[in-house]
């Protein structure tokens, strides 16, 4: 199906000041359909946006950031695209999927359903506020910003005119997966992207988000994604990020599981400027698993900052987060991650590695893992490493008639794969790695 961009779109005309400095027309938000209690919720994010102050070089979560790159002047809210139906055409899917809906400038434009199980609900979410009150409330935003952003996160639920919500009732397992395109079109457009997924008892998907600018544009995105897995559930979520080299771009991500779920989450920061990654997991129940993984091509400029946070409630959860970033040009990276073991979880496995491959002199890679235990027998890990190209890896391959440039971007290739391969799905895996292959021109 295929609807109108005006029709779901929520247009507000901002001054030449800046985003951060003029309030937002919320009579303009019911447009959109919005519950009141929403629209009187949107009003409370914006005062406490303006109430809270900018990041600071003295804040801990914002210590080695690019402050600058985070000024929010002179961007304003998105206007309507010029042509949906030419953004629907380049949304090219996965190969196999269930169900694919496509958002432009926050405006629904494409949507196919068709091969959902029965009883799914894949809604704009303004419909599911509306339709699902309590289920929608009971996920959207409800845990604290602990990692720095809590004013982008005010921001977003502000500005917040659209996105995403998937729900799959218990014991139902979606085979094939959903795919969720949100695009960015117009110089100093702001665009805030949300995905809310909420997983019954026993159910099963595998979500794959991507965000991508229409061309090489100024532009600025706040996301944020709530993750809701019940107890003995699984979910492969894959963010894809692919915006302009001048994009500034906010990711923020929350993700709870319960009882022996397993959630595994893989981010791919493959374009913008400056991005900026926050992802706080949660393992509520006992014998739950989170995976947290990231794949990193950063050249150029380009600035990728993450901080995550996992945090053990309950005994015998396992997370586990690998990193791999590779770095060339001037660009700068950045992880500071904390393990944390509450003291009721008794008998956690918690790892967390950083690899760095440095492929220039001028770039620069910080890491800050962490640990506080709180609790008895526990088994937890952490570390981050730093090292060059491998000079035996390059003469191998050159003494074969490989290129040195095509031989690098090779050992890079093969650098990234050791991330994928911890999906446990070969087609998704092969999917993201022709992705992977583009970027690095292979």
């Amino acid at each position: 199906m295929t609807v109108s961009a005006t029709s779901e779109i929520l247009v507000r005309d901002l001054p030449e000041t800046g985003i951060d400095t003029t309030a937002p027309s919320f009579a303009a938000t019911q447009a959109t359909q919005w519950p009141e209690w929403f629209r009187h919720d949107q009003q409370k994010a914006w005062e406490l946006y303006q109430s809270l102050p900018q990041p600071k070089r003295s804040d801990e979560p914002w210590r080695f950031a690019n402050l600058k790159a985070i000024d929010l002047s002179g961007f304003q809210s998105a206007s309507p695209v010029r042509d949906a139906a030419a953004l629907v055409a380049r949304s090219v899917a996965h190969p196999e999927l269930s169900a694919k809906l496509v958002f432009a400038n926050e405006a629904l434009i494409h949507s196919e359903l068709k091969g959902l199980p029965s009883g799914v609900l894949l809604l704009p979410l303004e419909r599911a506020a509306n339709e699902h009150e309590e289920l929608f409330r009971k996920s959207f935003m409800t845990g604290e910003v602990r990692l720095g952003s809590k004013k982008f996160a005010a921001l977003h639920r502000a500005r917040l005119s659209s996105g995403a919500f998937l729900y799959v009732p218990k014991g139902v397992v979606i085979e094939r997966p959903i795919e969720i395109w949100h695009w960015v079109e117009g110089e100093n457009a702001a665009i805030f992207p949300h995905t809310l997924i909420v997983l019954g008892e026993g159910a099963s998907a595998t979500v794959i988000d991507r965000f991508v600018s229409s061309g090489d544009e100024r532009s600025l995105a706040v996301a944020v994604n709530d993750l809701t897995l019940g107890a003995n559930s699984r979910l492969s979520y894959v963010g894809i990020q692919e915006w302009s080299d001048k994009v500034t771009a906010f990711h923020l991500n929350t993700t709870e599981v319960d009882k022996e779920g397993v959630s595994t989450a893989l981010q791919m920061n493959l374009g913008g400027a400056y991005i900026r990654g926050e992802s706080d997991s949660h393992l509520l129940g006992e014998g739950s698993r989170s995976v947290m993984l990231s794949v990193n091509p950063a050249s150029g400029i380009r600035e990728i900052d993450q901080r995550t946070f996992q945090d053990h409630f309950a005994p015998r959860a396992t997370s586990d987060l690998l990193y791999h970033n590779a770095l060339s040009d001037t660009s700068r990276t950045i992880f500071a991650g904390l393990i944390k073991v509450e003291e009721a979880a008794h008998e956690t496995d918690a790892y967390q590695k950083v690899r760095n491959l440095m492929l220039s002199d001028e770039a620069e890679a910080n890491s800050m893992p962490g640990l506080e235990i709180l609790a008895d027998n526990v088994r937890c890990t952490h570390g981050a490493t730093s090292g060059e190209l491998n000079e035996d890896e390059l003469f191998y391959m050159m003494a074969r008639g490989i290129p040195p440039k095509q031989a690098a971007q090779l050992i890079v290739r093969g650098f990234f794969g050791t991330v994928l391969e911890r999906l446990d799905n070969e087609p998704l895996q092969a999917h993201l790695g022709a992705i992977l292959d583009r970027k690095l021109n292979l």
